[in-house]
């Protein structure tokens, strides 16, 4: 999968977990449960540290917050999902739905 392939998958699916996290705020415990165990795997990778310290400040953010920034079109919100915490969020089914439709569409494009 290209990278703008990847972009506009992650991109949907951030916008899905923006769109459930209002009625789902246990997410953001799931986010941050996610980030602490990546923190312990990837300790010697300072690049990685500051991604997760980035987003335990915007976890730390009201949810229209944590919202918007999951579904920016901006090179902030991009950067950012390309470390999401939300994994797991979105049930398999859903997340393999995403990435064949974008699979297919990319192919269909060629």
């Amino acid at each position: 999968m290209n990278h703008g392939v990847q972009d506009e998958t992650s991109l949907e699916m951030s916008r899905r977990i923006a769109a459930g996290l209002p009625e789902h705020p246990e997410w953001i415990d799931v986010a941050r449960a996610n980030l602490s165990r990546w923190a312990k795997l990837n300790a010697g990778s300072h690049a990685l540290q500051r991604n997760y310290a980035e987003w335990l400040r915007w976890l730390d953010r009201p949810v229209h917050d944590i919202c918007s920034i999951l579904s920016a079109e901006t090179e902030e919100g991009q950067r950012l999902r390309q470390n999401s915490p939300f994994a797991g969020v979105l049930s398999a089914a859903e997340v393999w739905e995403i990435k064949a439709r974008h699979r297919r569409h990319a192919t269909n494009a060629a």
